[in-house]
This record gives C-alpha cells, sequence and structure tokens, in this order.
C-alpha cells in the first residue's frame, strides 16, 4: 500500500485530509509538527509527503530539504493558507512536487497525490533497477574458488578503482567481457555508461563509422550524422572486444584517442574530444604480433599497461562444479523446472572434459542437460556424445559406435524414468530381473 505522511497542526483539517486520502486506499500516518514529522521520516518509508507550509515550529518551504535529505526520493506536496508566488517559486527550487493554497486543495490534492505517488513509485524502481544491475555485474556475480579465477579477480579490483586502460587475455569464452563489465562498476564511472564493440564482427569502414561516428554525405549510404561509440561512452567505459582482428589502419586512429582523447569522424576536421576509459580483450598474443609487425607495436604499449590474463576453464577445475550448479538452477527456473540435481558421474564427466569453449562451452552443456532431464536429475544420458569419451569416473567409457554403450544408456534412460524402481525398469526393458541387476554391475549404474 502507498503510504502518505501529512504533516499539520490543524488537528480538524489533517483528521478529515486524512479520511479522504484513506479511503483512495492510501496508509496515512499524521504529524502535528515538522519535529515529528521528522522523526517519523527517520522510522519509516513514504512516497508522499503533504506538509503545511506555517507550523509552530518552522517553515514547511524549509522543510523540503530536510525531507529530501531524509529521504530523497518522496515526493512532497506543501500546502499553505496564505499561498504567494515568492514562496512557491522557493518550495519548488527546494524539491517540492506542487505547492496548494489550502481551499483549493479538495479538488486538487487526490489527483496531484496519484501524479506525485506515481513518480516517487518509478525513482524507486529505477534505484531497484540500478541496483540489481550494479549486483549482476559485480566481482560478487564471479563465480569461482580457485587460485586462478581468485588471482584475477583480485587484481581486476585494484585495477577497478583507477582509471588504467586495461587488457584482459585469455580465450574464447573466459568471461572477459563479465570482468569488463565489473571493473566498471566498481570504478567512479558507474553512472555513466559502458558501451561494448567486438571488433571481429565489423568490417574496417563500417567499424570505424561505429567507434568515431560520420557526417551526413561523407560516403555513399550516410545520410545522416551518427553518433558513435566513443560519444557514447562519454565520462564511461568502452570496451573493445577481440581487439586482435582490428585493421591496422584503425589501429593508428585508436592510438590517438588513447594519447589525446579527441579523433575526427568520418567525413569531418573538427577533432571531437571524450573522456572514455578503455578496456580492451583478446584471446590472441598481441605482444608476439607487435614483434612480427602485425600488430602495432606503439598501440600494444598503450593497451598492456594493466594486463589480467583469464584462466581457462580446464586449469580451474575444481570450479566446475560449483559453475555447473549455478548454471542448473537458472536454466531449471528458465524452463519451469523443479530445482534440478546433478549426479556424481555427471559432474566426473563435466571435470575431465577439455572445454575449448570454457565456461560458454560449459553454459550450453547444462543448457541442454535441464532440457533433456525427465526426472531433474542431470546424468550422463543428458551430457552431449562428445562428453562421454572423457568419463574418469571409473564407469565404461561410452562410445558412438560400441552396442554395450547404447544398452547403457537405455538401461540409465530408463532407471531414471522409473527414479530407480528395477522391477519396473526391467518390465520396460522387457528383460529378466536377474539379467538386469547383472547389467547393472556390469555398467556400475547404481
Amino acid at each position: 500500500m502507498k503510504r502518505i505522511l501529512l504533516i499539520d497542526d490543524e488537528e480538524k483539517l489533517r483528521a478529515l485530509l486524512a479520511k479522504i486520502i484513506s479511503l483512495e486506499g492510501f496508509e496515512v500516518v499524521q504529524a502535528a509538527t515538522l519535529k515529528a514529522g521528522q522523526k517519523k521520516l527517520t522510522q519509516e518509508a513514504f512516497e508522499v509527503v503533504i506538509c503545511d507550509v506555517k507550523l509552530p515550529d518552522g517553515n514547511g518551504v524549509d522543510m523540503v530539504k530536510v525531507i529530501k535529505e531524509i529521504q530523497p526520493l518522496s515526493e512532497v506536496i506543501l500546502l499553505t493558507a496564505y499561498g504567494n508566488i515568492p514562496d512557491g517559486v522557493l518550495a519548488i527550487k527546494n524539491g517540492a512536487f506542487d505547492y496548494l493554497t489550502k481551499g483549493d486543495d479538495n479538488n486538487k490534492i487526490i489527483p496531484l497525490l496519484y501524479k506525485a505517488t506515481e513518480k516517487a513509485l518509478l525513482a524507486k524502481r529505477v534505484v531497484q533497477l540500478e541496483q540489481q544491475v550494479g549486483k549482476k555485474y559485480s566481482f560478487d556475480n564471479i563465480l569461482g574458488k580457485s587460485k586462478q579465477i581468485t588471482d584475477a579477480i583480485h587484481l581486476a579490483q585494484l585495477v577497478a578503482v583507477t582509471d588504467t586502460t586495461v587488457l584482459l587475455l585469455g580465450e574464447t569464452g573466459t568471461g572477459k567481457e563479465v570482468f569488463a563489465q565489473a571493473i566498471h562498476q566498481k570504478s567512479s564511472r558507474n553512472t555513466h555508461k559502458f558501451v561494448a564493440v567486438n571488433c571481429a564482427a565489423f568490417s574496417k569502414e563500417i567499424l570505424e563509422s561505429e567507434l568515431f561516428g560520420h557526417k551526413a554525405g561523407s560516403f555513399t549510404g550516410a545520410v545522416k550524422d551518427k553518433t558513435g561509440l566513443f560519444e557514447e561512452a562519454h565520462n564511461g567505459t568502452l570496451f573493445l572486444d577481440e581487439i586482435g582482428e582490428m585493421a591496422i589502419e584503425l589501429q593508428a586512429k585508436l592510438l590517438r584517442v588513447l594519447e589525446t582523447g579527441e579523433f575526427l569522424k568520418v567525413g569531418e576536421s573538427k577533432p571531437t574530444k571524450v573522456n572514455v576509459r578503455i578496456i580492451a580483450a583478446t584471446n590472441r598474443d598481441l605482444e608476439t604480433e607487435s614483434t612480427n609487425h602485425q600488430f602495432r607495436s606503439d598501440l600494444y604499449y598503450r593497451l598492456s599497461v594493466f594486463n589480467i590474463e583469464l584462466p581457462a576453464l580446464r586449469e580451474r577445475k575444481k570450479d566446475i562444479e560449483l559453475l555447473a550448479e549455478h548454471f542448473a538452477q537458472s536454466y531449471s527456473l528458465k524452463t519451469n523446472k523443479r530445482q534440478v540435481t546433478l549426479s556424481k558421474e555427471y559432474i566426473h564427466a563435466l571435470e575431465n572434459h577439455v572445454w575449448k569453449g570454457n565456461i560458454r562451452e560449459l553454459k550450453n552443456v547444462i543448457e541442454r542437460s535441464v532440457i533433456l532431464t525427465e526426472n531433474n536429475i542431470l546424468d550422463s544420458c543428458t551430457l552431449p556424445q562428445e562428453l562421454h569419451h572423457h568419463n574418469a569416473s571409473g564407469v565404461p567409457v561410452l562410445s558412438a559406435f560400441s552396442l554395450a554403450s547404447a544398452e547403457q544408456l537405455q538401461i540409465r534412460k530408463v532407471m531414471n524414468h522409473t527414479q530407480g524402481n528395477k522391477a519396473e525398469t526391467a518390465r520396460l526393458l522387457e528383460i529378466g530381473i536377474a539379467t538386469l541387476y547383472r547389467k547393472l554391475e556390469e555398467y556400475q549404474i547404481k
């Protein structure tokens, strides 16, 4: 229920107004003085404060600032018996939503109250969303307890509070953009934009236009001015993913922005100045490529002021179970399934896979398994075939061409379907119970 604080020293008028407002479905809390109202504000949250201007212990116009300091998202409506323009102007300047003269308030107060409440609730929703975004992209959202990942997180946290250019190194799928977002969120630029671009996704000409913008008529198809990503990220952070794929010609222009903070739009002669922090990422060895003149050495040294190497998933095997559990629960919610359980053999298979696609590949495997499971248990039956060849749990290794492997998978699938009921499993498989027990022992199925 939307809550209103009503501050007025005229008891009968206050009670009448409170009754009118409460009949509209609002919860009304009353106070007779500014001091009492201020105390309520420190104890409870309100969407709107309705305050008289002339009170025994002070002026409501001045009280607006106090209210906004205690509860910045609350809206304030002032009431006065003797309205005057200077007071109204000052009230609005201090942050009041509106200023009403008593006598006019009977017809105006309720519509005005709805508008003020709507604005207050919208402001609170925006703050909640910003907090959710901050949490989503914070370092707390980077999962892992292995030394490799905790060392990388520690380095990123240290550099985040500075304005230093960062170069994130690591294989595809290791979470470089997640780290870039976390660095931005912890920096002093977090109230401004985080803008990301994949340098491998565009041709040289299009990437130049995307990064720096262009003037209308500067080339065929440029029918209007375009704002580039550097301008979009002004006072914020620009994340240049796959920086190693950027054409040599563009590298020179990027270097100038890093060194001078200004650039020329395509088709323009006057430079544009920006204040942008650069975080770059690559899966290539830029140091070697700069030595071989495949990447500008001056740009490499400008980008690599602070390097952070992100470990491949195979180098942090102890984190795989934690990550798998997290993704499994996340995808079970998305697919409206009950909480899923990961079997030991399933975890062993994950831990012994090579993971060339790293975390991105793991997420895909988990999502597939959650979709396939019929009993909310993730086991080898839900794994793609390529993961069966890396099972080091002691269970016989499966082969795509082995009859025994197909038989094992079918037994496991039916066992999952019957929730371990061996008599029902034997009936569905159309084999004897003794044969089932023998095969369960042979394939080490429990």
